[in-house]
Order: structure tokens, then C-alpha cells, then sequence
């Protein structure tokens, strides 16, 4: 594994250290209070039916919201414990021992895990600007590749930020659908785009050859542990067998309190994403402009249009990046790698930084764009 692979442990980290590793969503943009009323409510139900055994495939009140939401039939989601969940599920379910898999290159290196499950082969294929490379795809399936599925994160991609375009969405169905692969979409971030105009996951979810993956963790929070799959219709009751084979299903309770909070008030979801990405945007822009003020010319920065990170590239090849990383951590400010993401050469993450600023306050990420400036002039000084 690519050195501080999982947990960037590695290093003695400063006790006062800005964190900017993980995509967490702010507690201030999440709907406690809200939450709470909905808990009371669904714990003062006669019998409170949150309490007892239910669905395989979830609630059917919170699948019904799901499906309206996605514009899918019911029977086509399945409630997961998150999105890594619904993804290992995909795997287990659908895909034979030693598949090979084509991935985007740099990836979410969670995935890599999920896919050693099924001991699969990797397939790299290059992520650019604007999220997997469908070309460079079209030309190793031409060169004969033939990968049982693709994993990809089509909207702000992490670590790099793009999404994918909607004719490189329909071509990328129309590769699936010819070749005979299944496109593990992975979605978490789709619901943060605080700048420029969506783009509709309609390809994805009207193929038999997609499984497009989403959750609640960045948008209500990590800690519910609830996500959901749309499934093709024919591959909707394999996944669900498999389900329950193993954990049954997610927490009734929490199904009740989130399908309870989203029903009660239709518009409470899209009041709690309004919030969220305006606050994100003011992140994302401050700390932007503070890296440039303390680093002026140091970091080429595309401004990310929604999620959680920035991925800036050092633009002066003077820099040596580990040692940057060595110094920013004695500085206070610890961040992953480009090279964190076992992404192979050619694809230029190692030059690449991945910035996290969710969770953190404008002045926090501006303390923090301070002590990289000290961390580069250790080196240009």
C-alpha cells in the first residue's frame, strides 16, 4: 500500500493541528434540532414499531421518498448502512471472484478495500477535469479490455472534483450496455453543488447496466450510518437475498427518524441543502483566496462548483512534496496526498494536494492557509 495509506497516522501530529483529511459535513449545517423532533415523534408511536425487526430492502415510507427523489420505482432501492456498504453489497452480489474492474484513476481509496472482497483485478483509467476519462475508456474496450464493472464517482469526484458531463454520462451507459459491464456510480456528493449548473443522474438510473450508489453522510450526517442503491430491476432481488444473508437490514429506528423528519416536512431536505452549500461555498472561496494571499503562485487551484475538498496542484516543480507534507505537519496542518490515492504515474497526483474544509470555520482555514505558506517558505526561502 501507497505510504499513509488509510489513516496518515504516521507522523506525531501537533496537538493544536487543523485537520483537513476527511469529507465531513459541518454540524452546523445539519438538522439537529429537527432530528430530535422527529426521534420524539417516532418514539411516541403506540408500540413504537422503530424498535422491532423490519424490511430487508427498508422501511417502505423512506424507500417511497428515495424512489420519488431519484425518480425510480420503489422496488428498485435498497436501504444500505451508508454508501461504502451499498457498494460492498454490489461487489459481493454481482461480481465473480477475480473480475476485473476498471477505475478512476486517482481513486477513493476506499474502494480498493471493497474490491479486494472479491480479490478483483484493477483496471486504471485516467480522471480528468471533468471526472473519468470516457475516451481513453472507449479505447482500451476497443483494445480488447473487457472489465466485469466500472467504479466511478461521477459528481465532484474525490479526490479531484470534476463531474462528468451528460453526454459523457450517455456514453458511458451506451459502453456499459454494449460491452456487457455494470457502472458502480458512486454519488455521495451530488447534493452539495454550490456553483454552476447540475447535471441530471437520469443516465444512470434508467440503464439495466447501472448501480447508482448515494447517502445520507454528507448531507444528515455520517453517524445515522444510512445510504441506499438503485438497482436494476433484475438484479434488485440478488442483491437483497444476499442483504439478508447478512445483517438483515439498516436500523428500523433510524429509517423511522429520517423518513419521519423527510415526510413530516417535504421541504426540510432541500432547506438543510441550502444551507449547507452556501456555508460550503464561503469555505471553498476563503480559503481559496487565503492560500493565494499566503502563497502567492504556490498552488493552482480549479475552484470546485460543490463537495467537500480542494485539489490543488503545486505549480512550482521546486517543491518537493513529501517534504511539504513533513513541514505543514510541524506547522500544525495536516492533509492527504495526491499520492495517498494509489494511482500509478502519469496521472500527476503526486503533485497534488487534497484539501478538506467542511467541517472547519473560515478563520480555522485561514490559520490553516497561514501555516502552509510558513510550510512552503521553509523550502523557497
Amino acid at each position: 500500500m501507497p505510504k499513509g495509506f488509510g489513516d496518515q497516522t504516521l507522523r506525531d501530529r501537533r496537538a493544536d493541528a487543523i485537520e483537513l483529511l476527511g469529507g465531513i459535513p459541518d454540524a452546523g449545517a445539519l438538522p439537529t434540532d429537527e432530528i430530535a423532533a422527529a426521534t420524539a415523534r417516532v418514539l411516541a408511536e403506540p408500540g413504537v414499531p422503530a424498535l422491532q425487526y423490519s424490511r430487508t430492502a427498508g422501511i417502505p415510507a423512506l424507500r417511497s421518498w428515495i424512489a420519488a427523489r431519484e425518480g425510480v420505482a420503489e422496488e428498485r432501492v435498497l436501504v444500505t448502512n451508508g454508501g461504502f456498504h451499498g457498494l460492498a453489497l454490489a461487489i459481493q452480489a454481482l461480481l465473480e471472484r477475480g473480475d476485473l474492474i476498471a477505475v478512476d484513476n486517482p481513486i477513493f481509496p476506499l474502494f480498493l478495500r471493497g474490491a479486494e472482497l472479491s480479490d478483483a483485478r484493477i483496471l486504471p483509467v485516467p480522471v480528468t477535469a471533468q471526472g473519468i476519462d470516457v475516451a481513453h475508456l472507449a479505447a482500451l474496450l476497443e483494445a480488447g479490455e473487457r472489465p466485469a464493472a466500472l467504479y466511478t464517482v461521477p459528481d465532484f469526484h474525490n479526490p479531484s472534483q470534476g463531474t462528468l458531463p451528460a453526454e459523457q454520462r450517455v456514453e458511458l451507459v451506451r459502453l456499459a450496455e454494449h460491452y456487457g459491464f455494470l457502472v458502480l456510480a458512486d454519488n455521495p456528493y451530488r447534493e452539495l453543488r454550490f456553483r454552476g449548473e447540475g447535471v441530471s443522474a437520469e443516465p444512470f438510473n434508467t440503464s439495466s447496466h447501472v448501480v447508482h450508489v448515494n447517502t445520507f453522510t454528507k448531507t444528515l450526517g455520517p453517524g445515522l450510518r444510512l445510504g441506499w442503491l438503485v438497482l436494476p430491476e433484475d438484479l434488485a432481488g440478488d442483491v437483497a437475498a444476499l442483504r439478508a444473508r447478512q445483517d438483515s437490514h439498516s436500523s428500523t429506528f433510524v429509517q423511522a427518524v429520517i423518513a419521519e423528519l423527510l415526510t413530516s416536512d417535504p421541504g426540510i431536505f432541500d432547506a438543510t441543502l441550502d444551507r449547507a452549500r452556501a456555508l460550503y461555498r464561503e469555505r471553498s472561496d476563503a480559503f481559496s483566496a487565503a492560500l493565494e494571499a499566503e502563497a502567492p503562485g504556490v498552488f493552482e487551484i480549479t475552484p470546485p462548483e460543490g463537495g467537500l475538498f480542494l485539489w490543488p496542484r503545486l505549480a512550482d516543480d521546486a517543491i518537493d512534496a513529501d517534504r511539504l507534507a513533513d513541514d505543514a505537519s510541524a506547522e500544525g496542518v495536516e492533509y492527504q496526498r495526491g499520492s495517498f490515492f494509489p494511482s500509478g504515474p502519469g496521472t500527476g497526483a503526486d503533485r497534488h494536494l487534497r484539501f478538506a474544509f467542511g467541517d472547519k470555520p473560515v478563520a480555522v482555514l485561514e490559520e490553516a492557509a497561514a501555516r502552509l505558506g510558513r510550510a512552503i517558505r521553509r523550502q523557497t526561502a
